[in-house]
C-alpha cells in the first residue's frame, strides 16, 4: 500500500466514511460453482438469496452505480457479482465514467466472455480472473468458463489471476506448484493471488481445509513466492493466514470497506461473505493483506492497525451511520 493511499484512506475514516466499496452489480452468473459464497442461502442474511434479489439492467444500472459511487466517494471500487460480464454492455459505458472520477476500479470475473482490451491497460484498473485450480478440476467446477475459453478471452490483456485454495487441492502434493508453472509463464498474466477457502459456521464441505492442509498451503506459498515472481504475495501477508482476524470487528479490511448487493440497496454483513463466516478459518487475501499492513509499526513503535482502529472510533463518533459494514473483494488496496 502506498503512503498516499494510507493518508487518503485515513482521512475518509476520520470522517466516518469507508475508503473502499464493493458492489455486486448483478445477481446473474452463468456458472454454478460448488461452495460459492455469493449464492449461499445466508449470504444476504437469510431472508432472500442473491438469485432472488431484484437487480438492474441498462441505463438504470449505470445511473444507479454512479449514484452509489458519488454518494460514498470510494478510493477503491470492486465490481463483483454474480459475474459482472453478464452486464458487459453496461460496463462498457460505466468503466470510463468511473475511471474519470479518479477511482481505482477492480473487476472480478470468470472471463466466460470477451471484454474490451483497453480495460486491462488502464492505469487505475485491475481485471481479476477467478480460476479454480488446474484444468480438469476447474473445467468441471466452472463450465462454461473453461480454460480454453479463458485463454481465448484474455489474449492480449494484462490480468490478475486469483485462485482459492481448497481442501481438494491440498490433498495432492505439488498442486500449487503445478498451477503456477502453467499460469506464471503466460504473457497475459501480470500477477497471481491465492486465497484460502472460507466456510460459513457449521459448514461441512470438501472445499474446507483441515488444519494440517492450511499449514501446508501457507508453507507452500512461502516457498513459491520466491520461485515465481508473479505470485504477488508478500511474506507478511502469507503469514497472516496462520492467525486470521478473530472477527469482523478485528478485521481492518472489513472495517474499512462497504459492500452492497445487486439491488444497490442491500448492505452485506458482517463481511463480503455475508451470513455467518467462520473467521477462524478465514482465507480472504484482502483481509490478510490489510492485517499485514496493520501489523506494521510506524517508526518501529506504533502499529498502523492501532491508528486505523482509533480513527474508526473517531469517525463513528463524528458520522452516522458508522463504518460498520463489510469487506469487499477489492484487492487493489494491497498495492
Amino acid at each position: 500500500m502506498r503512503t498516499s493511499e494510507v493518508v487518503s484512506a485515513w482521512r475518509k475514516i476520520l470522517r466516518g466514511e469507508a475508503p473502499s466499496l464493493s458492489i455486486e452489480i448483478t445477481r446473474e452468473c452463468p456458472l454454478k460453482c460448488p461452495g460459492c459464497y455469493a449464492y449461499d442461502a445466508g449470504h444476504l442474511g437469510g431472508g432472500v438469496t442473491l438469485r432472488e434479489l431484484r437487480d438492474l439492467k441498462g441505463l438504470p444500472l449505470v445511473e444507479g452505480i454512479l449514484d452509489v459511487v458519488d454518494r460514498f466517494k470510494p478510493l477503491h471500487l470492486s465490481l463483483v457479482g454474480g459475474d459482472p460480464l453478464v452486464r458487459y454492455r453496461e460496463l462498457e459505458q460505466l468503466i470510463p465514467l468511473l475511471l474519470g472520477r479518479g477511482i481505482h476500479v477492480q473487476l472480478v470475473t470468470s472471463a466466460f466472455r470477451p471484454f474490451p482490451l483497453r480495460w486491462t491497460h488502464e492505469a487505475h484498473m485491475n481485471v481479476v480472473v477467478s480460476i479454480d485450480g488446474l484444468q480438469p478440476e476447474h473445467d468441471l467446477r466452472r463450465t462454461p468458463a473453461t480454460y480454453k475459453r479463458i485463454l481465448a478471452n484474455i489474449a492480449g490483456h494484462q490480468i490478475t489471476i486469483h485462485c482459492t485454495i481448497t481442501g481438494q487441492m491440498m490433498k495432492r502434493p505439488g498442486y500449487l506448484d503445478e498451477f503456477l508453472s502453467f499460469w506464471a509463464p503466460k504473457t497475459e498474466v501480470k500477477k497471481i493471488w491465492f486465497s484460502l477457502f472460507t466456510p460459513q459456521i457449521g459448514d461441512d464441505l470438501p472445499e474446507m481445509l483441515k488444519p494440517h492442509e492450511r499449514k501446508q498451503a501457507i508453507s507452500d506459498m512461502m516457498r513459491l513466492r520466491k520461485e515465481y515472481q508473479k505470485l504477488d504475495m508478500p511474506e507478511g501477508l502469507i503469514r497472516q493466514f496462520a492467525s486470521p482476524p478473530a472477527s469482523p470487528a478485528e478485521c481492518v479490511f472489513a472495517l474499512t470497506t462497504k459492500t452492497i448487493s445487486a439491488d444497490l440497496e442491500t448492505v452485506i454483513s458482517p463481511c463480503q461473505f455475508g451470513g455467518k463466516p467462520d473467521c477462524q478459518s478465514c482465507g480472504c487475501i484482502a483481509s490478510m493483506g490489510l492485517a499485514a499492513v496493520a501489523e506494521h509499526k510506524l517508526g518501529g513503535v506504533l502499529p498502523v492497525g492501532a491508528i486505523f482502529k482509533a480513527s474508526i472510533r473517531v469517525g463513528r463518533a463524528r458520522s452516522k451511520p458508522a463504518i460498520q459494514t463489510p469487506v469487499g473483494t477489492d484487492f487493489r488496496i494491497l498495492q
